[in-house]
């Protein structure tokens, strides 16, 4: 192994350090600074660390079958949202919520925590912000709030959000089962549930209001984060935060009409509007996602015949001049029509159908429409998501991965780190944007460090993807997305500055509760 020295340790580093210096620095975007951080990587792992030819081209293989794993998951799960999106059901679902309330703090909770989750369950990639950040403006509350609240509500909901992205990315560059994993994460995020919502109610009405909202708070936030957890333990992690959102909804809206809840609306409907119906409608897409995705999980039967046909390569053991040695080993496996990706497209085709039955459809051509704007939205992401990827397996296969993790580990003591591992998890978020990303580039760094300092492994990083859960939506690129919607493109400046204030608490929180878990284990 290469000899340990300030030199190499900060060579080794220098690709996540270009990376965020060319996107927090100079403004870059994902992909063009995940494609120069892949290119930092190649040229050190041929020069410095030793690697050759053989080394590259299985780091590169394995990368595109993770990357693949994952982006089957974002294109589908964009597919599903804008089928659902182009009915008019998200719309429909965000103008009732409000209807059943005159409460200030229980409209804002009901939306912006409740149902901005949801949308971060199906959908992700700033869709939330962007679609709840104004129906927060028509409802009347400021521009600068709005973005606020739709962004710090959904970020316990990230990492098992958008059909499990971040989660799968984590397991896929780990190599660990994401049974091995889900307990903690799901555990620590679903605490963080309740500080997400403790935020939203403070911004929407202050310390009152916040006060007002614990007993709903709790209901509502335990329902959540319960079903998250239950779900992600049970293997089915890629409904994990569409569940608890779905549980949420409901059990919100039986709180508020329930006597417990003092402040019920009046008026609860429009002239001229069937309600019920369009709500089932609007809801039935969920519902057959659920269907479906439960069915393929736990039904024996048709399990088998889904997960029949597999993309599975098997990869030789390789190793660099310096003898940091990879084994054998299998690629990601990829199940055709039994992954999570290919769920999503069935259950968003039997929507379409449904919606379009129902004539909920304007346009002749809205098939062709959701496709392209499928394209519009995934493309830059699948571009960064390949490079960073691969920038990431090329770091591990070239020993560089180890050697951060030891200077590290040299550094700070195994009392100490667990404090630290949520922020490095909230930093990747938000200097690259994405809790996928941020897991990609330090998951296996994270898991190193864990392994040298003897610390529960999925505890630490169950630490790293919460705190890129939580730090996600301070990315100023989502932010910007948010603030474009409402009307304050240009002057995303205050808002990220006071989005700052509030979104480090659930991430300190998250420290904590790493810290007090490993503690105990």
């Amino acid at each position: 192994m290469l000899e340990l020295n300030f030199v190499n340790w900060l060579l080794a580093l220098l690709p996540v350090l270009s990376v965020l210096f060319l996107m927090v620095g100079l403004g870059w975007g994902g992909s063009r600074a995940g494609s120069a951080g892949f290119i930092t990587a190649l040229v050190l792992s041929l020069t410095v660390f030793g690697g050759n030819a053989p080394l590259v081209a299985v780091a590169v293989g394995k990368s595109i079958l993770l990357a693949a794993d994952v982006l089957y998951i974002v294109w589908m799960a964009l597919f599903f949202y804008n089928v659902t999106n182009e009915s008019g059901s998200v719309a429909l679902i965000g103008r009732s919520l409000p209807r059943l309330t005159s409460d200030r703090a229980a409209q804002s909770l009901l939306i912006s925590w409740v149902f901005v989750s949801l949308l971060q369950g199906v959908g992700g990639f700033g869709v939330p912000v962007a679609v709840v950040a104004p129906l927060l403006v028509g409802l009347g509350y400021t521009a600068t709030q709005s973005v606020i609240m739709a962004s710090l509500g959904h970020g316990w909901a990230v990492t098992f959000g958008s059909l499990g992205t971040s989660f799968v990315a984590l397991t896929a560059v780990t190599g660990l089962p994401g049974s091995a994993l889900a307990h903690d994460a799901a555990l620590i995020l679903g605490m963080a549930c309740l500080i997400s919502g403790a935020l939203v109610a403070y911004v929407s009405a202050g310390w009152s209001g916040l006060l007002r909202s614990i007993p709903m708070l709790i209901v509502v936030g335990a329902v959540m984060g319960v079903t998250q957890w239950w779900m992600a333990t049970k293997g089915l992690w890629t409904l994990g935060s569409t569940s608890g959102a779905l549980a949420g909804a409901v059990v919100g809206v039986i709180y508020v009409l329930s006597p417990l809840h003092a402040s019920r609306a009046k008026n609860v409907s429009s002239p001229g509007e069937d309600r019920s119906r369009g709500i089932v409608l609007a809801l039935a897409a969920y519902v057959i996602l659920l269907v479906m995705a439960f069915s393929a999980n736990l039904i024996e039967p048709l399990e088998e015949l889904v997960d029949s046909v597999r993309i599975e390569i098997e990869f030789p053991a390789v190793a660099t001049a310096f003898a940091w040695q990879v084994p054998a080993e299998s690629g990601r496996v990829i199940s055709v029509f039994g992954h999570a990706g290919a769920i999503l497209f069935y259950a968003g085709l039997l929507a379409f159908l449904l919606y379009r039955q129902a004539g909920y459809y304007e346009s002749p051509t809205v098939w062709r429409d959701i496709w392209a704007k499928v394209r519009r939205s995934a493309l830059k992401s699948t571009i960064s998501i390949l490079a960073l990827v691969a920038m990431a397996a090329l770091m591990t296969h070239a020993g560089m991965t180890q050697i951060i993790a030891r200077g590290i580990s040299e550094t700070f003591s195994a009392d100490v780190y667990p404090l630290f591992a949520p922020f490095i998890g909230a930093l990747g978020a938000f200097m690259t944007g994405s809790n996928t990303n941020s897991n990609v580039v330090f998951g296996a760094l994270q898991q190193e460090t864990a392994n040298l300092l003897v610390l529960s492994v999925p505890i630490v990083l169950a630490g790293q993807t919460a705190g890129a859960s939580l730090g996600s939506v301070l990315a100023p690129a989502k932010i910007i997305v948010g603030c474009s919607t409402v009307g304050l493109g240009g002057q995303e400046g205050p808002v990220i500055r006071r989005m700052l204030l509030l979104g480090l608490i659930p991430v300190a929180f998250v420290a904590f509760a790493t810290f007090v878990r490993l503690s105990g284990a």
